[in-house]
């Protein structure tokens, strides 16, 4: 099983931006996390992250063939994107939303997700765990 994990702007920026939102942890100890737990479970996990729109637009689409499930933190582009709605939607690859903090106590214009409506799940306010449980999740969809 592969899984592309998405993260979009200012996720590169862990560690440093509102670690009391965030937390302390930086984006390397998020990707060797997403690393140690594919070893683990015998699958192959890749990372991207981008602060460009069109960027992770692209991301998506070229997973289509390659890639069994994505786990996407949009960002900020979970309150604004329908591209990225559009893109999940096309390549019709089962994806699971994350994000490190509970967006559903955080302001108004946070409580809109327009990517959720292409995914199976969501998971929020869980921290950097969120993504493998996500991971988990896509496996257990596939069967794993």
């Amino acid at each position: 099983m592969k899984i592309l994990v998405i993260n979009g702007p200012n996720l590169n920026m862990l560690g440093i931006r509102e670690p009391a939102i965030y937390g302390a942890e930086t984006y390397e100890t998020l990707c060797r996390l997403i690393s140690s737990f594919a070893v683990e479970h015998g699958i192959e996990a890749e990372v991207f992250q981008s602060n460009h729109e069109g960027d992770l637009v692209d991301r998506i689409q070229q997973a289509y063939g390659t890639a069994d499930g994505i786990v996407i933190n949009p960002a900020a582009y979970t309150h604004t994107s329908v591209a990225l709605l559009d893109a999940v939607k096309a390549v019709g690859i089962p994806t699971v939303e994350v994000h490190i903090s509970d967006v559903s106590k955080r302001e108004d214009f946070r409580q809109i997700s327009y990517i959720r409506r292409a995914c199976i799940a969501t998971i929020s306010g869980h921290g950097l765990k969120g993504y493998t449980e996500a991971m988990e999740l896509l496996m257990k969809e596939a069967g794993l």
